[in-house]
């Protein structure tokens, strides 16, 4: 693969540290939840710096697909949900994804077959494919 574009963020202190990308467009405070053990608080989780990003490139993907397929999408919405829990195999953690999509005013039928192939399509999808279970609604 030819590198297109790198993103470069640093982390300091892990999940209760922070972080910071090399053009300071994102800067954060991390803060392990409550049901992980950690004290909350306002800081940001990888979780959740996952599920924005991930949701953000389906849909990146959902919109091309549709470009593609002549199709016309308004008001589209991914509510993309990351679930962290323990990995029986090995004692560790492992990550499960579900992504919700909207698309008002497309029948279900090709709402769901534009899902599908945005998922095919989607970069964080094919990372993701074979490695962690992801679950494709359409709603």
């Amino acid at each position: 693969m030819q590198a297109m574009y790198t993103a470069d963020v640093k982390v300091k202190g892990g999940r209760n540290g922070s972080l910071e990308s090399s053009d300071g467009a994102l800067k954060h405070n991390l803060s392990m939840p409550k049901e992980l053990g950690g004290p909350g608080g306002d800081g940001t989780n990888p979780e959740q710096l996952f599920a924005a990003g991930y949701g953000a490139c389906y849909e990146s993907a959902l919109a091309n697909v549709a470009r593609k397929e002549g199709v016309k999408l308004d008001n589209v919405t991914v509510h993309s949900q990351v679930m962290i829990g323990k990995d029986d195999s090995d004692g560790g953690f492992k990550l499960a994804v579900k992504l919700n999509v909207d698309m008002p005013g497309i029948d279900r039928a090709q709402a769901e077959d534009l899902a599908k192939k945005a998922h095919d399509f989607c970069p964080y999808s094919k990372a993701t494919r074979g490695n962690i279970d992801v679950e494709l609604n359409v709603v």
